[in-house]
């Protein structure tokens, strides 16, 4: 397994991947690109979503808002940088002819994003200043 230290450097040295295995078949290859845009946007959105609470609802508490804001935003963050690692990962198992890596990311961001989102509702709903 190699080390966190060594899967960023991949992530700026993508000409490394190309020494291991084979050039898998290119259509794979623009299927990972696509599925790497994806979580950039989803990224991007997360972090969109960070700074329209923490800009667009000047009602709610403070701390609240600004809890919430920094829920998306991390959120948005952690996103991106998992795009290029699986991205990196997946890469590399094409062309070694392995099983593509299997990730509990999807749902760990699903349950994040459901809880901020539970916490939003209960917040619009009951946390604003003037109650």
């Amino acid at each position: 397994m190699n080390t966190i230290a060594q899967r960023v450097r991949l992530w700026f040295a993508p000409e490394r991947i190309r020494e291991e295995g084979d050039t898998p078949d290119y259509r794979f290859s623009l299927a990972n690109e696509r599925t790497f845009l994806a979580w950039i946007r989803t990224a991007l959105a997360l972090i969109g979503g960070g700074f329209a609470v923490d800009q667009f609802l000047p009602d709610l508490v403070r701390a609240v808002r600004t809890g919430l804001a920094l829920g998306l935003l991390a959120a948005g963050v952690l996103c991106a940088l998992r795009a290029v690692d699986h991205w990196v990962r997946c890469e590399r198992a094409m062309r070694r002819g392995e099983d593509l890596p299997v990730s509990r990311f999807p749902a760990l961001l699903g349950l994040v994003v459901a809880v901020v989102a539970v916490a939003m509702v209960v917040v619009v709903l009951f946390g604003r200043e003037g109650r």
